[in-house]
């Protein structure tokens, strides 16, 4: 009797055995490439980071409430533009200056949500959470990155093309419209809008605190070149040339007139995001979260 059950009890574990070998699994029942099977997870280590990034994103009210007041804010400031052009009797100029212009107010829209997306975590703890997850360093600090820019590059695409659908009215004659120069500029303002996203990550990494973060961005993004361009004077206005928003102004707007081209602009640009990124990556390996 005893044997009996012996031998059914091995016929049926190699029957299970059989079939979990048909089904692509080990005979411990675990899928393939799960934790039990020492493979990374499908798509790898960089792929899940990005994914929990995204999630965690989208999980707080904090990016709505930054997009739709960029969106908001975006209109009001391109159908100001537009009427004020008119008012005043500007000379023609293309319709997307107007939210090219507004960038020097929505860029901080930007900025406060790609800081939270850092500095929240390190206000909750919940960083060392991140660290346990993913613990290489910079592979988190990458995905952060890389989300932000993402989306404040299409959000930058979507504000432009708006600004400039809203613009055009008010402008009543005082602004021209060319397709192929028009699309260029809703790219250039995307583009510039996810490397300040990208900028912003690295910053809000070495300085851990909102307060911080935003001090230093408002200083190199708007205080330093009103300083600069209110105090004049050649030497001040040829270093305000090469800051970040002055050298996204150039990629945006391009043209004649500008102290470098707008491929040299990206340059600066790509410089500036850099420094700041190795900036936050250095300071980050270095301390506890």
């Amino acid at each position: 009797m005893t044997a009996d059950k012996t031998t059914d009890t091995s016929a049926h574990g190699a029957a299970v055995a059989s079939d979990h070998a048909a089904a692509g699994r080990p005979s411990g029942g675990a899928p393939s490439g799960g934790p039990q099977s020492g493979r990374p997870p499908y798509g790898g280590p960089f792929r899940g980071a990005v994914a929990a990034e995204w999630a965690k994103l989208w999980s707080v009210r904090a990016p709505y409430v930054c997009l739709v007041a960029g969106l908001v804010a975006t209109g009001v400031f391109t159908f100001y533009y537009g009427s004020i052009a008119r008012i005043n009797d500007h000379p023609v100029q293309p319709v997307g200056h107007a939210a090219i212009s507004s960038t020097v107010l929505v860029q901080f829209a930007v900025v406060v949500l790609a800081m939270l997306t850092v500095t929240s975590e390190y206000t909750t703890t919940s960083m060392s959470s991140s660290l346990l997850w993913v613990p290489v360093r910079h592979r988190v600090q990458l995905a952060k990155a890389l989300v932000t820019a993402l989306v404040f590059f299409t959000a930058g695409t979507v504000f432009t093309a708006l600004g400039t659908a809203v613009a055009w009215g008010p402008f009543s004659g005082h602004a021209s419209f060319d397709a192929g120069e028009t699309a260029g500029q809703v790219v250039a303002v995307g583009v510039y809008y996810a490397l300040i996203a990208v900028m912003t990550v690295g910053v809000s990494f070495a300085t851990r605190h909102a307060a911080g973060a935003l001090t230093v961005l408002l200083a190199l993004l708007w205080a330093l070149p009103s300083m600069l361009v209110g105090l004049g004077g050649p030497v001040l206005l040829a270093i305000n040339d090469w800051l970040p928003h002055s050298a996204g102004d150039i990629l945006m707007r391009g043209g004649a007139g500008t102290p470098y081209s707008p491929a040299t602009a990206l340059l600066v640009l790509l410089a500036w995001t850099l420094a700041a990124h190795l900036t936050g990556l250095y300071l980050l390996r270095r301390r506890d979260a």
